[in-house]
């Protein structure tokens, strides 16, 4: 099971939210309480007044700052580049999930970190 699979079982037990293209998820320098794990679709983030960019695919999460952060306030922005179903993820939702499926915490960490090595060869190329 990847973290796909795992969010889509999360999903029959969770909220999810359905994101039409061009429609914003969140703004830079909003509180933010939730993360985001994209079941469908795709999401574009964007900071530094659109300097820097990263687009988002079924099967990664976003705004996972929110879960770590007392008073957490968006780093950047997130839009719906397509048509897109979001699993809205608070903290207690999200320890929920890893107690249910410890699984899910190590898939969300490789998710992330690959993301972070993308990040860094766009940088350095």
């Amino acid at each position: 099971m990847n973290a796909l699979d795992t969010m889509r079982a999360l999903a029959s037990k969770g909220e999810v939210i359905d994101v039409k293209a061009g429609e914003t998820i969140f703004r830079s320098g909003e509180s933010g309480d939730c993360m985001f794990g994209l079941l469908e679709g795709q999401v574009e983030l964007s900071w530094s007044e659109g300097a820097g960019t990263e687009t988002i695919k079924a099967g990664d999460v976003f705004g996972a700052g929110a879960l770590v952060t007392p008073d957490h306030r968006r780093y950047g922005n997130a839009h719906a580049l397509s048509d897109c179903r979001l699993l809205v993820m608070n903290r207690e939702k999200f320890l929920f999930a890893v107690q249910e499926s410890p699984m899910f915490a190590i898939e969300l960490l490789g998710s992330i970190d690959q993301r972070l090595r993308d990040l860094k060869d766009c940088i350095r190329g």
